[in-house]
Formats: structure tokens, sequence, C-alpha cells
């Protein structure tokens, strides 16, 4: 099948790639002509693991190609993916679907041949009638059918979640199109992947919930580990007992400092947005927003009193500022909180993250880059373990110590323990939800 893919974004650029490696043709589009220029010479904007292996050989094989060109992509296309930006509106925290609707705008002008026009995007209930409405305004004899594809795609594993996907939700009015994108999934219906087929409301709906759970188990697991701290538990033990019943499950169970990146954010609020809109608050989910952005803070704190009260003229390494390991993603991540506490404290900051620099130098002004944990953690006052990388997993901790000018450590993450910093020559450690 042929398919236009509008935005190459995180979700455009991968969900693009894969229907190409399905066997589709699929023509990436962008308008910015940048990008579209980097993506021909074989480079990915983004970092995400196996992506650039898998676009080149799926260009090389004819099947992918990339364009800034809307028109000539979506002509003769069976199904054009609206997959841009979604933003959070500043003051009222909806999502900003501007973009979405520019994109329908575009579509219904060049459609010519009967074509199931996909919203990727995250996109509140009854953003999709709208987009159907904005197309046969704009051309009325369009021959369309509209169609609800949310992605559920983490970063850091979104290929293997797009290839192998606890289900894949599609929401459709009409057989004729429900036909079309069982066509395009047709690999993942013969390995029998759940394919969810619903209505255009439900398909909306089922994204926002399913992160509003998610963020919703995160932050509570992560109060549960301040409760820990007070009482003398050990969350790390809390949430195995509890991860194990399976009502509940082990997976979004780990205590940390606080979710972030590109879809929790921005779809929680959503949420709250359309709850109010409806005249009924979505309850939980505003607390949990709440909460989140209290336990960022939180962790400064924990920071602060990890070395005595204060951190004024304290040098302080940071390992890891991406939201998450195997991204470059920065949006919302609890770093962006938690650094600028503790320059704004009076504390020299010095950070290392494999892929976080070039999108977080911008982001974290009066912060030194370093290569490694062992120069960054030469003479500072204090260690901060805050993404969990693979390369802070295993580090030689005596080695640390004995380079540090006072050896403390903050393990947002977990991953250490009193004992073997102890043992490693650390004077102090903190974790979260830990005795």
């Amino acid at each position: 099948m042929k398919i236009a893919m509008i935005g190459t974004g995180y979700v455009g650029l991968v969900s693009g790639v894969c229907f190409s490696d399905f066997g589709h043709k699929v023509i990436c589009v962008d308008k910015d002509p940048s990008k579209v220029k980097q993506l021909r010479a074989g480079e990915v904007p983004i970092f995400e693991p196996g992506l650039q292996a898998l676009m080149a050989k799926n260009v090389e094989a004819g099947r992918l190609s990339f364009s800034g060109d809307l028109p000539a992509a979506v002509d003769g296309a069976d199904a054009v993916f609206i997959a841009v930006g979604t933003p959070s509106r500043r003051g009222d925290g909806h999502a900003d679907l501007s973009y979405v609707f520019a994109a329908a705008e575009e579509i219904a002008r060049a459609i010519s041949n009967y074509t199931v026009v996909v919203t990727k995007s995250t996109v509140p209930v009854g953003t999709n009638r709208k987009v159907q409405e904005i197309i046969r305004g704009g051309n009325p004899a369009a021959e369309i059918d509209v169609a609800s594809n949310p992605e559920f795609l983490r970063e850091g594993a979104a290929i293997d979640d797009f290839m192998r996907p606890d289900r894949v939700v599609v929401g459709v009015q009409e057989e004729r199109a429900a036909e079309v994108m069982a066509a395009i999934y047709r690999p993942l219906f013969l390995r029998d992947f759940p394919i969810v087929m619903t209505d255009l409301e439900s398909a909306e709906m089922i994204k926002y919930a399913a992160n509003a759970f998610l963020a919703t188990k995160i932050t509570f697991i992560n109060e549960i580990a301040s409760l820990c701290e007070r009482v003398g538990a050990d969350v790390k033990d809390v949430s195995k007992g509890i991860g194990l019943d399976g009502r509940i499950g082990n997976k979004f169970l780990h205590a940390g400092p606080g979710y972030g990146g590109s879809c929790f954010p921005k779809d929680t609020k959503a949420l709250a947005r359309i709850g109010q809109e409806n005249g009924l608050p979505m309850q939980i989910t505003e607390t949990v927003i709440k909460l989140n952005e209290d336990i960022k803070r939180r962790m400064t704190g924990k920071i602060i009193d990890l070395c005595g009260g204060s951190v004024n003229g304290l040098t302080i390494a940071v390992l890891g500022v991406t939201f998450k390991p195997n991204t470059d993603d920065m949006r919302d991540a609890p770093s962006l909180t938690i650094v600028p506490a503790l320059i704004g404290g009076g504390a020299k900051v010095r950070v290392v993250d494999p892929k976080g620099k070039r999108e977080g130098e911008p982001l974290l002004p009066g912060v030194c880059w370093y290569e490694d944990a062992y120069s960054a953690a030469q003479n500072a006052d204090a260690l901060v373990v805050l993404t969990e990388w693979n390369e802070f997993r295993a580090l030689d901790l005596d080695c640390l110590a004995l380079k540090m000018k006072t050896p403390r450590m903050a393990d947002l993450r977990n991953i250490y323990s009193w004992d073997e910093t102890k043992a490693a020559g650390f004077e102090a450690y903190a974790a979260v939800g830990r005795p």
C-alpha cells in the first residue's frame, strides 16, 4: 500500500520507517527543508536505538523516501497519517491542535482518490471528527474516511514496540476504512498481535487513559517511597511485593525523581482539561500532576540534605539528564527542575549524559559538560545519579570515592545501596524510599 506520513518527529519517523519495513511504500513529509535534507542523507535527527539502520535498509530497498511536497505525497495514497506535534497549550494545558488542523487543510486540497486519513498524533476526544469536517469542508468531493490510530511507543524501545506491540488500537466509522487499516497492519494480524477495533472516540480516549494510568502508577510508588523513608521500610521490597500481584504487575513501580518525557506530562494535562471542559474533573489525574512536580522538588531537598543543608559553593556531579535512558529527549525531564535548583542554591554543577548534550545544553545554562562519570567526579562534593543509563549501573565506586573531595552519593534511581557505597569509601548515601 502507498502511505504518506505527515510529520517526521519521533512518532512519524519511527512509524514511517516501520511501515516501510512491513513492505509498504512510505513517503515521510516534513515542512522543514533542513530536516528533509538530513533524512535524505541518511541522518536521523533523533536518537532511537536501531532506527538509523532500519531506515537505511528500507531507503535502499526503495520503500521509504522523504519529501517536503505534501500534495505529491498524498496524491494516490491509500492512507495518509497525521503525525504532527500536539504540545500543551500555554495557560490551559490543552493539546494544541493547530498543526493537526493545518495538516488536514493541506490534505483536503491534495486528495484525488479514496483515502483513509489516520490521526497518529495524540489528540483529545472529538478531534478525528473535526479533521473529517475540515477535509470535507475544504474538498466536498473528497472520498475519505477518517481513523484514529494512537501510538504506544516507548522512547528507547520504539521499534520493538511497533513490531511487537501489546496491542494496536484502531478507531473507525466505516467498514471500508477498517479493511484498509487491517491491510496496513496485516503483518501484525498474521502474527496474532491484539488489534483493538473500536469507534473514534474510544480510540482517542484509550490513549489518554493508558498514559494517565501509567503516570498514576509511577506517582503512587513515589509517594509510597516517601512514606517508606519515614517508617523505615524499603520501597524496592514493597514494589516487588505488590508487583508480584497479577492484578497490579511489576512495571512502572520503580521509585525515582518523577516522570517526564514527551507523553505523560502532556497527556495528563490534556486529560485533566478534557474533564474540566465536560464538567467532570479528573481528580486523580489532577492530583498526579501536582504530586509529580512535588516529587521533583523533594529530590532537590534530598540532595541538599545529603550535603549538610546547603550546596552553596559545592561542586556536584550529575549523572544523566535525559528523562530516561536510551533517548536524547529532555522534555519535562526531572533534571530541568533539579539542576537549576542546585545552581540557584550556589552549586557548581557538572553533567554527564551519553546522548543528552545536544538537547540539554541550551536548556541547562550554567552547567559544565563532562565526557564520563570519573572526570566529573574529580574533587566533587557530591554525586547524583539522575538517569539510569547502563554505563552508570556498574561504576567503579572505589575509584569514584577516591577521586571525590567529599564522597557522597544521591542515588535517585536506587541502583546502588548503602552497604556498597560505604564499603567503597563513601561517607554518605541517599536513595529514594530506602532506609
